[in-house]
């Protein structure tokens, strides 16, 4: 896979932009991708070097509109933090 098909987007939440300062980001990835292939995937498009890489697979929530019900998607989170000597990635330091 290349490393546009793991990491989807970013999570651009309030949680999000606390870690920013820390050197850690959290992205969207695909639910059958591994640490590894998220680790490489980070380091070549953005050209860091990663420390450590946690994931969290977010199940969907039951949302219901009048009689009918289903679940919203479920998603893999994942988040990186990168190394003491790297470099932040350019486009979360332009949000803080």
């Amino acid at each position: 896979m290349v490393p546009e098909d793991i990491i989807l987007r970013p999570v651009l939440t309030e949680k999000g932009y606390d870690g920013i300062a820390d050197k850690r980001y959290t992205f969207v990835v695909r639910r059958d991708a591994n640490k590894t292939q998220i680790r490489i995937a980070v380091e070549t498009m953005f050209g860091v070097k990663v420390k450590k890489v946690n994931t969290v697979t977010q199940r969907g929530k039951l949302k219901r509109m009048g009689r009918n019900e289903g679940y919203t998607p479920t998603v893999k989170k994942a988040i990186v933090s990168l190394a003491d000597g790297s470099k932040g990635i350019d486009f979360f330091d332009s949000l803080s």
